[in-house]
């Protein structure tokens, strides 16, 4: 293999390298989908408590309409507006932060799990470089975001613009409208228009989201050099071994899949073990193992060799030896020549029978 071929990333990241990445903090993550899952939730609470809300500003109007021409600065005057403030912010802003929080924690915890990377908080000194922030700006992932930004601002900004304006002649009226009423169509219309701007806003952020998980999985792809190594120095690493099973385990499937329709015979336990053999005269010395497995394994072999009409032999102590003592790919051992003979002597009697029935 060519020095060039080993460079390409073509193998998917081992589970080792993608614990690695979120010990570094690398994981697929888009802010987009935060905000606009943010901003619904945030629209969602102003139209539950809307009344509450409106209710609270009008009280705080009023208030400071009736206390503009007689309020003194004083010490009990200046603590008692202190207290009102808070339990003003309390009532209104307190559950907006509240409901910001849980949102933004919910949604990365959703798109990460629980992570713990110290390593991003320690300082370094590449992170305030000029040439290197240069670098990343006119990188080309930042080029992406620069597009991403502007393509989000365009779409979001000129469908709020379009929205506003078709509501602007319900708010005509607000020059003649009570302090309540005003802020209640205000708020109407305010949510209405988010509303809308959100739903297309969690359109960009999913697609954004999307990007975001297929570029995190090219940047971890490895070249067969990086696999071989780390397979070499974790060999002894349970999600190696975890996940080395599983690709064994789907080796042997594609394998099972693509080599029993070929097959000459298929030889049963009946029920646990399957072996399919290939025979071809003339260009193998004596049938070769091509397929075997026990239990689901089997029983997959025996479906894939009833759907390719490739015939299946009922022979226990034949079907055990041959899974037992032949790997896959292996010719079988000369002590087996006559029991599989005989086998093979009756599927080309069945064959030529079923020929000369057609015929």
């Amino acid at each position: 293999m060519a020095w060039g071929d080993q460079q390409q990333r073509t193998e998917p990241p081992t589970p080792r390298r993608i614990q690695e990445a979120r010990r570094k903090g690398q994981v697929a993550r888009s802010n987009e989908l935060t905000g606009a899952l943010l901003l619904l939730a945030l629209v969602l609470l102003f139209f539950l408590l809307r009344d509450h809300f409106v209710l609270a500003m009008e009280r705080l109007v009023v208030e400071v309409v009736r206390a503009a021409g007689t309020f003194q600065v004083n010490d009990q005057n200046v603590g008692r507006l202190a207290v009102a403030t808070a339990v003003f912010l309390a009532r209104t802003v307190g559950p907006v932060f509240a409901v910001a929080l849980a949102v933004v924690l919910l949604v990365n915890l959703a798109q990460v799990g629980f992570l713990f990377a110290p390593s991003v908080l320690q300082p370094k000194l590449e992170r305030i470089s000029i040439v290197n922030g240069l670098q990343r700006i006119f990188s080309v992932r930042g080029l992406v975001e620069l597009v991403k930004a502007l393509f989000k601002v365009g779409v979001i900004g000129g469908f709020l613009a379009w929205m506003i304006h078709a509501r602007l002649p319900e708010l005509v009226v607000l020059v003649e409208a009570t302090p309540g009423a005003a802020f209640y169509l205000v708020g109407n219309v305010a949510l209405t228009v988010l509303a809308a701007a959100g739903a297309v806003y969690l359109l960009l952020a999913g697609a954004d989201y999307l990007y975001q998980r297929y570029t995190y999985q090219q940047q971890l792809m490895m070249t067969r050099t990086e696999l071989k190594e780390e397979l070499r120095h974790t060999e002894g690493d349970p999600l190696v071994k975890s996940w080395l099973r599983r690709k064994q385990r789907q080796i042997s499937l594609n394998r099972i899949r693509q080599e029993v329709p070929r097959a000459t015979v298929v030889v049963t336990n009946p029920a646990h073990v399957a072996v399919a053999l290939r025979y071809e005269e003339g260009k193998t010395s004596a049938p070769v193992v091509t397929a075997k497995g026990a239990n689901y394994l089997a029983e997959l072999i025996r479906e894939l060799a009833a759907a390719h009409n490739v015939p299946i032999v009922e022979n226990p102590p034949v079907a055990r030896a041959l899974y037992r003592s032949v790997e896959v790919g292996q010719e079988i051992p000369v002590p087996l020549y006559q029991a599989v003979a005989e086998i093979l002597a009756l599927v080309y009697r069945l064959k030529r029978r079923t020929a000369a029935g057609r015929g």
